[in-house]
Parts: structure tokens; C-alpha cells; sequence
């Protein structure tokens, strides 16, 4: 093969803040000449990784080997090929794409790359962090290219032990369903991280979870939603079926709707939209009663159908909270009155909207979020 086909260019990852282009050059540039260095800063708060370009393919070579796992100032760099930039342009939105969650601090988007491996090719695997402090959030994502991969990946890794917890797996976005009635066929649409993060405020971070008829408690709502991120607080409504769950960030909750939303649950198949909390929508005579607040049931938005009955109606009332409604996703959730503790003095409407959310095929994350948030610019590793 001739030196112009064969790589010359090198993935360099788990990179210190603090390294610079010119330090990379300076490094590798001991090696061979570099005819290129670009460091990639992501905004999502994932650390830093670079790609260098060397005029010869035997120098790229020598330093893949001599490079992978040193340390430059206290990390332990991880140096591979780099795919050609024609390659990041994929799309990878059909791709299958694995939740896992529970993940120790330390574990890094190399590590769970790493985990995940041997059950196939990986198109694209990351630990999510917060943006202000670097910090994982506890969760990523492993997206395969085979179904069967990720699904074997799910079965066999959920409870397996990386680092110093148990980690859980999931669909990120929901596995091809089975099939649906006509109604579900042709009304479902199936959304994407992106779609169901932006269909709200980006202070909502609560979660509407309906349909467990039996078996209903504040605990097995915690065990499905935690693996998603912090949880704040949580009510339930055995009775009527269904219950909020209030996360510490919008993420969190999103990616909780796009991956509980159409699973089933102690036998029971949910449903999870955005809620919201509002004061425009509670009667006068509602307003005119201090520590009350009624409750109304709203139709469904196509088929104008109550979600109850009148008799059940008032059962409702000193609840002071609505059902969901099939509309557009709503608005934030007024953190104010929230907490039981301040329920009495506030008139408020515990609302939902919000159609099904149908994740998209392969995989509640789309290519979760989006997919440039899972890409890298200029360059992949394998």
C-alpha cells in the first residue's frame, strides 16, 4: 500500500485541561514531524481529546505505540488510530444505542468503551459530565451497530460490576417494538432525545409516569428512575395509577421519559411525558379556596375522551392534581409549593401534556440527545 493510503493521523483521548496543541506537537513531534494538531474541547463537559497529523504513516505508527497509555501531566492518554473525517459525517441515528447507568465517578468514556467491546462493534460510546464541573453525572451511552449486539450487551452487562458499583443497561432510546394495533401503528411517532429535551422548559425536570395500576410505590419508582440521574422527590398515586417523579436536572428527566416511556414496568406497559405545575388554569372558585385546590379532568386532546368519570372526579379534590392531557409538552415545573410543606398555602394545578413518547428505532437518549453531542469534530476512534 502506498504511504499516501494508509493512515496518518491519531486519536489522542482522556487528555488534562491543561494540555495545549503545542504541548501535543512538542510530544509527539520528538517522533516524527506533525503536520497538525487539533484539540477538541467539548462543551458537554466530556475532557478534552486532540487528533494528530503526521506527514508519514510510520511515524503516526511509532507513536500509536510508544504514547498509548503514558501520562501527560497525570493522565494516562489513550492514543489510537483515527477514523477519516468522511466517517464522522455518518449517520448514526439507526444505530442501536445501550443506557448505562450507575457508574462510579472515575469511570471514564474509555472505560466503558472498553467494557462494552467485546459484544461488538461500537460506533460511538460516552460518560455524560456536567458542563460547569467536569464531574460524570453517572451515566453514558454505548451505541452498537448490530441490534443484536446491544441487546446482548443489555442482558449481559446490566448488574455487572465496573469499577465500584453495579452498573445498569438499558435502551437509550427503545428497542423496535412489537407490533401495535392500528391506533398505536399510525399514531405513534417515535421521538428522539433531542425532540423530548427541547419539548419543554429547560427548568421542567419532572416526570409524569402512568399506567402501573398494581403495585404502585414511591420505592419502585425510585428503582426504575434512578439509574437516569438524581432524584428530588417523588409522589405517588397508587390508586389512580400513576405518579411524579421530580429530577435535579432537565437532562435527567428527559432521558428518563425517552427510556421508561413505553416499557413495561411490574407487568404493567407506562407511559411518561413532561408534567408541569401551573396557577392559570385553577377556577375562580378555586382561587377564592386558600388550602384546596379542585380537580378537573382534561380531555384527551384528538378524541375529546375524560380520563374520568365524573364519580371520580371528586375523589380528586384534595389532591390538587390534574391528569395529562395528549397535547403539546408543557411548560416548566413551578419548583414553588412543590414540597408538601408548602402544599397548603398555595392554590396550584398539577397538569401533563404531551403526546406518546415513542423513542426512535434503535434504540427515552437518539442518538439520544443528538448526535453531534455523541460525535466528535474532525474525527472518530474505533
Amino acid at each position: 500500500m502506498m504511504d499516501d493510503e494508509q493512515p496518518k493521523t491519531l486519536y489522542v483521548g482522556n487528555l488534562s485541561r491543561d494540555v495545549t496543541e503545542a504541548l501535543i506537537v512538542q510530544l509527539f513531534g520528538q517522533i516524527g514531524p506533525c503536520k497538525s494538531c487539533k484539540m477538541i474541547v467539548d462543551t458537554a463537559g466530556n475532557d478534552p481529546y486532540c487528533f494528530v497529523e503526521f506527514f508519514e504513516h510510520r511515524h503516526a505508527a511509532s507513536s500509536l505505540a510508544a504514547m498509548n497509555g503514558r501520562k501527560i501531566m497525570g493522565k494516562e492518554v489513550k492514543v489510537n488510530w483515527a477514523t477519516s473525517p468522511s466517517s464522522q459525517k455518518k449517520d448514526t441515528s439507526n444505530h442501536f444505542h445501550v443506557f448505562v447507568g450507575d457508574l462510579s465517578p472515575e469511570i471514564t468514556t474509555d472505560d466503558i468503551r472498553a467494557a462494552f467491546a467485546p459484544f461488538g462493534r461500537i460506533s460511538d460510546a460516552r460518560v455524560v459530565k456536567d458542563m460547569a464541573t467536569g464531574k460524570s453525572k453517572g451515566y453514558g451511552f454505548v451505541s452498537f451497530f448490530n441490534k443484536w449486539d446491544a441487546e446482548n450487551a443489555i442482558q449481559q452487562m446490566g448488574g455487572q460490576w465496573l469499577g465500584g458499583r453495579q452498573i445498569r443497561t438499558n435502551w437509550a432510546t427503545r428497542k423496535p417494538p412489537a407490533p401495535k394495533s392500528t391506533y398505536e401503528t399510525t399514531n405513534t411517532k417515535h421521538l428522539s432525545f433531542d425532540e423530548v429535551v427541547n419539548q419543554s422548559s429547560p427548568s421542567n425536570c419532572t416526570v409524569y409516569c402512568g399506567g402501573v395500576s398494581t403495585g404502585l410505590t414511591e420505592q419502585l419508582m425510585r428503582q426504575t428512575f434512578s439509574p437516569f440521574g438524581q432524584i428530588m422527590e417523588v409522589r405517588v398515586f397508587p390508586d389512580k395509577g400513576y405518579s411524579f417523579v421530580r429530577f435535579s436536572s432537565h437532562e435527567s428527566a428527559a432521558h428518563a421519559i425517552v427510556s421508561v416511556n413505553g416499557t413495561s414496568v411490574e407487568g404493567h406497559l407506562v407511559k411518561c411525558y413532561w408534567g408541569k405545575e401551573t396557577t392559570d388554569m385553577i377556577s375562580p372558585i378555586q382561587q377564592v379556596q386558600q388550602n384546596k385546590v379542585g380537580f378537573a379532568a382534561q380531555p384527551y386532546g384528538q378524541w375529546g375522551q375524560w380520563y374520568g368519570n365524573a364519580q371520580q372526579i371528586s375523589q380528586y379534590v384534595p389532591n390538587g392534581w390534574q391528569v395529562p392531557t395528549y397535547g403539546v409538552y408543557g411548560q416548566a415545573w413551578n419548583q414553588q409549593g412543590f414540597k408538601e410543606k408548602k402544599r397548603n398555602g398555595i392554590g396550584m394545578t398539577f397538569a401533563f401534556n404531551g403526546g406518546v413518547v415513542e423513542p426512535a428505532q434503535g434504540v427515552n437518549g437518539t442518538m439520544l440527545a443528538n448526535q453531534s453531542s455523541m460525535g466528535t469534530a474532525g474525527y472518530h476512534t474505533h
